[in-house]
C-alpha cells in the first residue's frame, strides 16, 4: 500500500502540474504570436477575396472585348478605313454603322450606353446612343469641349504604341453615375503595326457594381477601382470626411503613377491593392482595422473558456487515472498491440524505478529474445526456400534432352549431314543456355532465342506441321524473367495440346504489358483440357508429386513465380475442351539493374 500511495501521488502532481503549465504557457503564446498571425490571416483572406472579384471582373471585360473584335467582320467599313477614304463620305456611306452592330452584338444585359467609331485621325464616323433624353445624355463625339468625359486618356491611349485594350471611364453628370469605357484599336491585318482607327464603346457601370458588391463584405469598408494613370472609374462604399481628404490625395498619386505599396497602414485603416496586368485596372480597398480583429476576438474569448474547461477536466481525469493507476498498464497493452500488428521494433519508453517500471523491463527483454528467434527463423526458411528454388529450377533441365538426342539419331540415317549440323547448332544452343545455373534470370530477348531454337529442333521433328506466331512487344524485350520460364509452356502445348489434334496446328507467343506487370501468353488450338485437369497442373501440394506427371513444366514455373514474386502472380491457364489452351505468365516488370541489386 506505501508503494501504490507514493505512485498515486506523484502521477497526480505530474498530471496536475503539466496540464496548468501548459495551459498558461499556450495562453502567453496565443498572446505574444497568435495575434498577429490572426491579423495578417485576415488581410491574406481580403486580399484573395479582392482577387476573386479582379478575376471576375477580368472575365467581364474579356468577354465585351471578344465583341467588339467582331467589328473586323464589317469588312466593307475595314477596307474604307484602310483606304483611308474622306472621312465626309465615310459617315456618309457608315452612318447606321455603330447602331447596327451593337444591335446586332450586343445583348441587353451588356448594358451599351454610348458607341463611337473613328478613323486613325481622331474623326468620327458614326455614333450611337441610347435612350437621350435631358436625364440620358451622352456625348455625339468624346473629344466635344462641351462635354467632360475625360478624353484626353483616350487621345493619349491612341497616340501611344500600347496595343492592349484600354480601360477608362468618367463621371457622367446628367445620369449621375460612373460610366465605363473601353476602347480598342483597329489594326490593318495585313499590318498589324497599321492603325486604320479605334471603337469607344461606353456602358453603364451596374454590372460591375454588382460584382464589386458580391466581395463588399462590409458597409464600413470602401473599394474602388482604378487604372494606373486614370482617375478612379468605380467606387462604392462612403468615407468620413476626414477619411476622403486622404483617399483623394491617395488616388491622386496613383493617377500621377506614384503608389507602389501593395498593403498600406494609414491610421485605423488599412489600404489594399490587388493588380490585374492585362487591362491595367487595380483594384483597391480601405477597410477598418477593427474587422480584421474581429476573428481575434472571437478566439480569445473562444479560448478562455477552453482554458478553464480542459483544467477542470484535466484534474479530474489525472485523480481518476492515477487513483486507479491504469494508464502504465493500458501503454503496455497498446505497445503489445502494435507489435502484434507489425511494429517489431516498437519498445516501452519512459519506464521509471518502481514496480511498473520493472515490468516494463522485463517486457522489453523478452521482445528482443522473441525478435531474435524470430530472426533466427526467418533466416533458415530463407536458405531452404532457396535451396527449393534452385532444385526446382535443375528439375527442367535434362526434360527435354532424351527426345532431342533421338531425333537427331533418326535424321542421321535419313537425311545428308547438313540438315544434322544445323540441328547440332540448335541443340548446342539449347544446352549451353540450359544448363547454365549460375544465371537464374534472364530476359525476354534471350527467352525468345533459346525458344526459336527449340521450335526450330521441334520441327524438324516433326517435319513443319505446325505454324508459330510471336507478337512480343519491344518495350519487354529487356525486362528480367526467371530462366527458361516460356519454353517449357511451348513444349506442354506441343506435346499435349497438339499432338493428338488434327486439321492445321498453330502456337502463338504473345509478351505485353498490362496494368504494370509482364504478361506471357502461350495459346494453342489443341486438344483443350478439363477444369479438373487444369487443377492437378496448378494445385499439386510438393514436387514430389508433380514429378509424377508429365505436365512438370507448368507447375515447376508456377511454385518458382510464386516463390520469386508472391502468391498474386505465377501461371494461369484457361481451356476448352476442342478449342485450345491459353496459359498465361503473370509477373512483376524488373530491370536488369534492379535485379543486380536484389530487386526482385
Amino acid at each position: 500500500m506505501e508503494h501504490t500511495w507514493k505512485m498515486h501521488t506523484k502521477i497526480l502532481l505530474l498530471c496536475l502540474g503539466v496540464t496548468f503549465f501548459a495551459l498558461l504557457l499556450q495562453t502567453w503564446l496565443f498572446q505574444a504570436t497568435s495575434s498577429e498571425m490572426i491579423y495578417g490571416h485576415a488581410k491574406t483572406e481580403h486580399f484573395h477575396l479582392m482577387e476573386n472579384m479582379q478575376d471576375e471582373v477580368y472575365s467581364s471585360v474579356k468577354s465585351l472585348e471578344s465583341i467588339l473584335g467582331k467589328l473586323y467582320n464589317e469588312q466593307e467599313f475595314i477596307q474604307d478605313l484602310k483606304t483611308d477614304t474622306l472621312v465626309k463620305e465615310m459617315r456618309e456611306k457608315h452612318f447606321r454603322e455603330a447602331y447596327n452592330f451593337v444591335t446586332t452584338n450586343f445583348e441587353t444585359s451588356d448594358n451599351v450606353v454610348s458607341f463611337y467609331l473613328y478613323n486613325s485621325q481622331n474623326e468620327i464616323i458614326s455614333t450611337y446612343r441610347r435612350a437621350v433624353t435631358p436625364k440620358h445624355n451622352y456625348p455625339l463625339d468624346i473629344y466635344d469641349e462641351g462635354f467632360s468625359c475625360n478624353s484626353e486618356v483616350v487621345r493619349e491611349y491612341v497616340e501611344s504604341d500600347n496595343p492592349v485594350t484600354l480601360i477608362s471611364g468618367y463621371y457622367n453628370t446628367y445620369r449621375g453615375k460612373n460610366i465605363i469605357r473601353i476602347v480598342m484599336k483597329i489594326y490593318n491585318v495585313g499590318y498589324l503595326r497599321d492603325k486604320i482607327g479605334y471603337v469607344v464603346c461606353d456602358i453603364d457601370s451596374k454590372n460591375f457594381i454588382d460584382i464589386m458588391k458580391k466581395y463588399n463584405i462590409s458597409d464600413d469598408m470602401y473599394l474602388w477601382i482604378q487604372p494606373t494613370g486614370d482617375q478612379p472609374i468605380l467606387c462604392l462604399g462612403e468615407l468620413a470626411e476626414d477619411g476622403a481628404k486622404e483617399v483623394e490625395e491617395f488616388q491622386g498619386n496613383i493617377r500621377k503613377g506614384e503608389e507602389e505599396a501593395s498593403i498600406i497602414e494609414l491610421g485605423e485603416r488599412v489600404f489594399f491593392h490587388v493588380e490585374q496586368n492585362k487591362y491595367n485596372l487595380d483594384a483597391y480597398s480601405l477597410m477598418p482595422q477593427e474587422l480584421l480583429y474581429e476573428n481575434q476576438k472571437v478566439l480569445v474569448r473562444n479560448l478562455l473558456v477552453i482554458v478553464l474547461t480542459m483544467l477542470f477536466v484535466s484534474m479530474t481525469v489525472a485523480y481518476l487515472v492515477s487513483k486507479t493507476l491504469t494508464k502504465p498498464l493500458e501503454r503496455m497493452a497498446n505497445t503489445a498491440w502494435r507489435i502484434k500488428e507489425g511494429e517489431r521494433t516498437l519498445r516501452m519508453e519512459g519506464l521509471k524505478d518502481d514496480e511498473i517500471g520493472q515490468l516494463g523491463q522485463n517486457f522489453n527483454e523478452m521482445l528482443d529474445t522473441v525478435e531474435e528467434l524470430i530472426s533466427r527463423e526467418y533466416e533458415a526458411k530463407l536458405l531452404l526456400n532457396q535451396a527449393e528454388y534452385h532444385a526446382l529450377q535443375a528439375q527442367i533441365n535434362p526434360h527435354f534432352l532424351y527426345n532431342t538426342l533421338d531425333t537427331m539419331s533418326s535424321i542421321a540415317e535419313m537425311q545428308d549431314c547438313g540438315q544434322v549440323s544445323e540441328l547440332c547448332r540448335s541443340l548446342s544452343d539449347i544446352f549451353r543456355y540450359s544448363l547454365d545455373m549460375k544465371h537464374p534470370f534472364s530476359n525476354v530477348g534471350k527467352e525468345m532465342m533459346h525458344l526459336k531454337n527449340y521450335i526450330y529442333v521441334m520441327d524438324v521433328r516433326m517435319r513443319g506441321h505446325i505454324n508459330y506466331r510471336f507478337e512480343i512487344e519491344d518495350e519487354v524485350l529487356k525486362d528480367v524473367i526467371p530462366r527458361l520460364s516460356i519454353q517449357p509452356i511451348v513444349e506442354n502445348a506441343l506435346n499435349h495440346g497438339l499432338r493428338n489434334s488434327r486439321g492445321a496446328k498453330e502456337v502463338r507467343i504473345c509478351a505485353k504489358v498490362q496494368e504494370g506487370n509482364l504478361l506471357i501468353e502461350v495459346r494453342d488450338n489443341g486438344v483443350g483440357m478439363t477444369a479438373e485437369k487444369i487443377g492437378q497442373l496448378l494445385q499439386a501440394e510438393n514436387t514430389n508429386e508433380n514429378e509424377a506427371r508429365s505436365s512438370i513444366g507448368i507447375h515447376n514455373i508456377n511454385m518458382r513465380l510464386k516463390m520469386l514474386y508472391g502468391e498474386e502472380y505465377g501461371v494461369s491457364i484457361l481451356s476448352e475442351v476442342g478449342e485450345g489452351t491459353c496459359v498465361t505468365l503473370n509477373i512483376p516488370r524488373r530491370s536488369e539493374e534492379e535485379v543486380k541489386h536484389g530487386n526482385l
